[in-house]
This record gives C-alpha cells, structure tokens and sequence, in this order.
C-alpha cells in the first residue's frame, strides 16, 4: 500500500483520487448509491478506479464535445510539446486544465446516472442488465482510451524524432 502511495503524481491525485471520491460523495448524497467498502484502502482504490473511469469520460467524450462547441481550442500539439520544453508552467497549466474537465466530466457523469434510474423505475427488467451495459460501456471507454494515449505517444515520439 505504502508502495501505491508513493507512485500516486499530482496528476493522479487530482484528476483520479478527489475526482473519484467528490463522485462517490454525490452519488450516495444525491442518489442514495454508495459504492464505497468500509476499508480505507478499499475505498482509495475504489475512489481511483471511479476517477480514473471519470478522467476518461472526460478525455473521451467531454474534451471532444467542448472543442466541438468551441468552448476550448487547443494548441497545436507540436507547439504543446516544443513550449512545454521551454516552459515548465504549461505542464502544470495542462495538469490544471485536466483536472477541471474531470471536474467537470464528474457532474455530468450525474446526469445520464440519474435518468437510467428513472428509466429502470419505469422498466424493471432493465434493472437486470445493468452489470452488462456497464462492463460494455467501460470496455468501449478504456478502448478508446488506449487508442487516444497510444496516439499521444507516437504524436510524442514522432515530434522528438523530427527536432533532432
């Protein structure tokens, strides 16, 4: 555990850690859904584990969305690289940046919940296939998930590469 720890950036303890535990708070504030165990370390796992599911939402599905309604424009990623060199502050900034889509991505994540359960009130059988739609739902987000981070990287290596 003391290993876990230690190995847990900012970055993860912003955009996963208090991400994940702000969402399981309000899901059992607001919904009466509490997910926690009653361990401390099960429940760092399971606030990392919701976190990390709502930081991926957010890269995923809210960052796309804000660029397409022009609510953010991002740099060239080039440019982000070659200026995060130069600057040390624009890693913190994007850390920054991160953490707020998550933030973000943690309330709207509300949403959809709360209308599956108005949903299954009306249409109990559904109720039934909740454990499936979710594990399908987390396989196409952790899918492309790896897509968009294997993309990151080879964007990454290809610029170090070109500015040889």
């Amino acid at each position: 555990m003391e290993k876990f720890i230690d190995r847990l950036s900012s970055y993860n303890v912003l955009n996963n850690m208090l991400p994940g535990a702000v969402f399981c708070y309000l899901l059992n504030a607001l919904m009466s859904i509490n997910i926690l165990q009653d361990g401390i370390v099960e429940k760092l796992f399971i606030y990392y584990f919701v976190g990390m599911i709502i930081s991926r939402i957010g890269s995923i599905i809210v960052e796309p969305l804000c660029k397409n309604i022009k609510l953010v424009e991002f740099a060239p990623y080039k440019e982000f690289i070659k200026a995060s060199l130069k600057d040390d502050k624009i890693s913190i900034l994007s850390e920054t940046n991160n953490t707020y889509r998550t933030i973000l991505s943690v309330f709207l994540v509300l949403l959809p919940i709360k209308l599956y359960l108005l949903i299954i009130s009306k249409f109990t059988w559904l109720a039934n296939y909740t454990a499936v739609i979710v594990i399908i739902l987390l396989v196409i987000l952790f899918g492309y998930s790896y897509r968009k981070q294997t993309d990151y990287v080879r964007k990454r290596v290809k610029s170090v590469n070109e500015s040889e």
